[in-house]
């Protein structure tokens, strides 16, 4: 089976990103394309690279953290030391999003106080004003909820 080649439009089409990001990531030498003159070439190394660096800025790594991830993949023997560096980057993180899902869902219960207290507020004005209220916005929990009839 041939190998397969991608330009940067080609790729960053296939990757949902932009040619400027995967130039960026060259710039940063986290990939390194090979040239037909002007133009870089991507083959599946580069894009399986592209594929971790794109997936570790979706969970939230530094360009530092992923390229350290990258390493663990290269031809280098393995060195348990830096696996374990590795899985203590992830651990961290885990532990900074649950905390980060804490502060969220306790925004959101106030906010749902503040917006309980505003309607008893409206029904106490009388019919008209609670009738003109506007429902919950369809992404919230509480929309959600009172739509499934829960």
């Amino acid at each position: 089976m041939p190998e397969q080649f991608w330009t940067v439009g080609e790729l960053a089409a296939e990757l949902g990103t932009t040619a400027r990001a995967l130039r960026f990531y060259e710039d940063k030498g986290l990939i390194a394309p090979k040239r037909a003159g002007q133009t870089r070439i991507y083959d599946h190394r580069d894009r399986a690279r592209l594929l971790l660096i794109l997936r570790g800025k979706r969970l939230g790594f530094s360009l530092r953290e992923i390229r350290e991830w990258l390493s663990l993949y290269e031809g280098e023997v393995d060195r348990p030391s830096r696996t374990r560096n590795w899985l203590e980057r992830i651990d961290q993180r885990i532990r900074r999003l649950e905390q980060q899902r804490r502060d969220l869902d306790r925004t959101l219960a106030e906010l749902a106080e503040l917006r309980a207290q505003a309607l008893a507020r409206l029904a106490g004005c009388g019919a008209e004003a609670a009738a003109a209220t506007p429902p919950l916005l369809p992404s919230s929990p509480e929309a959600s909820a009172s739509a499934d009839g829960r």
